[in-house]
C-alpha cells in the first residue's frame, strides 16, 4: 500500500497545528493568550500594554505605554505600578528593572527600562494599586 503526498500533507499540517496549540498551552501555564489587553486577575482593572515606537529588539531598552482603567472604563489616576517578569522556560527574570516613570493622564503610564535579552516567550507581571484596590495582570509576549 502506497501513501501519497495528498495524505501526508494534511497530516503534517494537522500535526503542526497541534504542536502550536500545545506549545502555547504549555508555554503559558495553561493560558494560551498572547493578548496585550484585558481584565486584571480579580477584575478590578482593564489594562492595555503596548510598545512605544517600533519593533522590539532584544538587547535594547524599550519604553511601553500602560493604560489602566476601572472595570467600568474610567481612567485610573496616579496608581502605584509594579513591573516584573522573565522567561518562564529559561527560569530567569528580566535583565532590567523597568519602572513606571511618568503618568501621562487619562490612565496612561510610561514604562521605561524594559529589556529582553533574546527572542522567545516572556511574561510581564504588572501589579496595580489604586483606589479600587490591588490587583495584577500577566501578559505573555513572544519576540
Amino acid at each position: 500500500m502506497t501513501i501519497g503526498w495528498r495524505h501526508i500533507l494534511p497530516a503534517l499540517a494537522l500535526a503542526a497545528l497541534v504542536a502550536v496549540v500545545a506549545y502555547l498551552a504549555w508555554g503559558s501555564n495553561g493560558s494560551s493568550s498572547l493578548r496585550r489587553s484585558g481584565l486584571s486577575q480579580q477584575g478590578l482593572y482593564q489594562v492595555t500594554l503596548e510598545p512605544e515606537g517600533g519593533r522590539i529588539k532584544p538587547g535594547e531598552a524599550h519604553s511601553w505605554l500602560l493604560t489602566v482603567k476601572t472595570a467600568a472604563g474610567k481612567p485610573v489616576e496616579y496608581a502605584a505600578i509594579d513591573i516584573s517578569g522573565g522567561m518562564p522556560q529559561h527560569r530567569h527574570g528580566l535583565p532590567s528593572s523597568p519602572q513606571a516613570s511618568d503618568y501621562l493622564g487619562k490612565g496612561r503610564y510610561r514604562i521605561e527600562g524594559l529589556k529582553f535579552t533574546m527572542d522567545g516567550w516572556w511574561q510581564l507581571h504588572i501589579g496595580i494599586s489604586a483606589a479600587a484596590g490591588t490587583d495584577s495582570v500577566v501578559f505573555n509576549l513572544v519576540l
